[in-house]
């Protein structure tokens, strides 16, 4: 596995698309209990190379019910971004993740992987691209009804501060489903 990851690390397949030069961010060992398949690292993840080491991290770490030590244990969590380089800034937040990286990563990686218990979907590229035919009609859907998609994967909204009006407009989330997700978070861990 992880001469896997470092081959990713060094990969340089969307070079010439990216505003910066190639980082991939990725984080995982084979017995990686937890995968967050999410969008694609912000500029900050890219500076620093670390993932979710900002609001949009501390928002989830939050919602997961978990402290910074447990989060980045990469026996604990997995990160394992659509995209895995940051793609630039569009009009609202980033641009969407890179379309190469997940076809071209991602089934390698998830071969690697021994002890997988939970895949958390956070956003709209992660939930479209493995909850496929199964999915509703929009993310918001997908997270109401999340127990259609366990025990395998629990859909998510991103925790950017950008979302803050989907939660407003949403307060059933933190009420209702983010104290189950923190439940199942804690029984995944123990």
């Amino acid at each position: 596995m992880q001469k896997l990851l470092a081959e990713i690390q060094s990969c340089q397949v969307c070079k010439a698309y990216l505003p910066l030069p190639p980082r991939p961010i990725i984080l995982g060992t084979k017995n990686s209990k937890i995968i967050l398949v999410s969008q694609a690292p912000g500029k900050m993840a890219h500076i620093h190379n670390r993932a979710w080491d900002d609001p949009s991290g501390r928002k989830l770490r939050e919602w997961l019910g978990v402290s910074e030590e447990q989060f980045y244990n990469p026996d604990n969590f997995a990160v394992l971004p659509m995209g895995f380089c940051y793609p630039g800034k569009a009009k609202t937040g980033d641009l969407p993740p890179r379309k190469e990286c997940a076809p071209l990563w991602h089934p390698l990686v998830l071969e690697e992987f021994k002890n997988v218990k939970l895949i958390l979907l956070i956003g709209k590229y992660a939930q479209d691209k493995y909850l496929g035919g199964k999915a509703k009609k929009n993310l918001t859907e997908n997270v109401a009804n999340y127990p259609d998609f366990l025990p395998k994967y629990f859909p998510l909204p991103h925790p950017s501060p950008i979302n803050h009006f989907w939660r407003g407009k949403n307060p059933w989330f933190e009420a209702d489903v983010v104290p189950e997700l923190m439940e199942l978070i804690g029984v995944v861990l123990q």
